[in-house]
């Protein structure tokens, strides 16, 4: 994997041994085993391709040997009848929040900084990685997390001690001093994160807060470029960073070959993070043909998290978030919706992602649904979900389409999502890496 070559260090070099592992080692610890096919009756192979009817994938270790209808199937080998379902590569989220309380169920997530034990976080996102994977996303990227629980996390799934999907972790996001991505609303002294913690101001301090996440395994580097809808006292769209300290984040991470993630609602800030070079765009919610012209020179992906600003409408209109944060809610969604559909007609490069966490885990699917809702077309959809996202990750050569040489990263769903999109938000079907994981479709012999 060219992106997995990436990490340096000591922790980079375990990363990168244990992602390897990743690849060759199923979700619950199970022996992938060394050939197996699979009859699809509909394939939607991730590359935008129209499907295929009745094709067999012959998979040898893990990986995608050979696809088509003329396949042959070696003698005993093990089949697997999705004859009936439409068959489709395992899907990607490129923006979640695995490991934490997540708003809703009761949980006091506004005071958990303070409150939580920092092991507190890696156990949750035990149960939030398996429910994930069980929705049918293989891949994830997680772009943000407290105590570096998510690289933990990350590391224990690869190393097949518990089950959940492939993660490109980001450890800390960064932000400035009282910003979106620091933790705000408390006294002062009690809770004063520093560099360490991602909370950094300037050229210099931004730099070595960047450095210092990849020295502790992050994958990826996401900063707070503006405001956002759940934090305190700071307005939704008002940028955060200078330009000048954007470049240097930028520069800091792609000399380290690590892709910036973008947390922009704003305009301004949005147009300032693209022209500091970086590699998406987070939710994007406020944009003008300026901006959007300007992603598209720029080739940037667009992250839209179609799901977060539908929830936080709702909790805004229910009462679970209250004052500042539920005004910033009503204001951002409708706004965000429409620029959404702006950029999907215009082209901009999209990749699926979630920002799951603000809303229960496993129900990620419904961002494919809440995509088509908003005027992209459903074949355009799947592509954001699986070879666009693999794309936006550095990994298209391992994951996001049903090829040769892919892993094999396969799920499947009763029904044609093309006709009904929302048929994936029910997926049936899940194979991690050659090893199936749930099985609610598969006729058996």
């Amino acid at each position: 994997m060219r992106h997995l070559r990436r990490l340096a260090g000591p922790t980079g070099v375990i990363a990168f041994s244990l992602l390897l592992l990743a690849s060759s080692r199923p979700a619950m610890g199970e022996a992938a085993p060394p050939a197996l096919a699979i009859r699809a009756g509909r394939l939607i192979d991730g590359t935008g391709s129209a499907p295929a009817r009745n094709v067999v994938i012959l998979i040898e270790n893990g990986r995608i040997a050979r696809v088509g209808a003329d396949v042959a199937i070696p003698g005993g080998t093990r089949v697997v009848d999705l004859s009936s379902a439409t068959v489709l590569p395992g899907l990607i989220d490129a923006h979640i929040h695995l490991t934490g309380r997540h708003i809703g169920e009761g949980e006091n997530w506004e005071d958990s900084s303070v409150r939580d034990l920092p092991q507190a976080d890696a156990i949750r996102g035990v149960r939030n990685a398996r429910l994930t994977l069980e929705a049918g996303f293989t891949t994830v990227r997680n772009v943000g997390a407290s105590d570096f629980s998510d690289v933990a996390l990350r590391d224990m799934i690869a190393a097949g001690v518990v089950p959940g999907p492939r993660i490109l972790a980001a450890g800390h996001s960064l932000g400035i001093t009282g910003g979106h991505c620091d933790t705000n609303g408390y006294r002062p002294g009690l809770f004063d994160p520093d560099i360490r913690q991602g909370v950094a101001d300037g050229i210099e301090q931004v730099t070595a807060s960047v450095r210092y996440q990849i020295k502790h395994g992050a994958d990826v580097i996401k900063f707070c470029a503006t405001g956002g809808v759940l934090s305190e006292g700071d307005a939704v769209g008002v940028q955060q960073y200078s330009l000048a300290e954007m470049t240097a984040i930028v520069a800091a991470s792609h000399m380290a070959e690590r892709k910036v993630a973008a947390h922009a609602h704003g305009n301004e800030g949005i147009k300032v993070a693209v022209r500091a070079g970086v590699d998406s765009i987070e939710h994007g919610s406020t944009l003008d043909e300026e901006a959007i012209a300007l992603m598209k020179r720029q080739g940037t992906f667009l992250v839209p998290t179609l799901m977060a600003q539908e929830a936080v409408e709702r909790q805004a209109k229910t009462g679970v978030l209250t004052g500042l944060r539920a005004e910033k809610a009503l204001h951002i969604a409708p706004i965000g919706r429409r620029s959404f559909a702006m950029a999907a007609k215009a082209g901009v490069k999209i990749a699926l992602g979630t920002d799951a966490g603000v809303f229960p885990h496993g129900t990620n699917g419904h961002e494919l649904t809440l995509m088509v809702q908003n005027g992209l077309k459903p074949m355009a959809a799947i592509v954001a979900g699986t070879s666009g996202a693999a794309e936006l990750l550095g990994l298209s050569a391992e994951i996001g389409s049903i090829q040769p040489g892919r892993m094999a990263d396969i799920v499947a769903v009763a029904g044609d999502p093309l006709e009904t999109i929302a048929l994936l938000e029910q997926v049936g079907f899940v194979m991690k890496a050659g090893a199936i994981v749930k099985d609610g479709i598969a006729a058996r012999p």
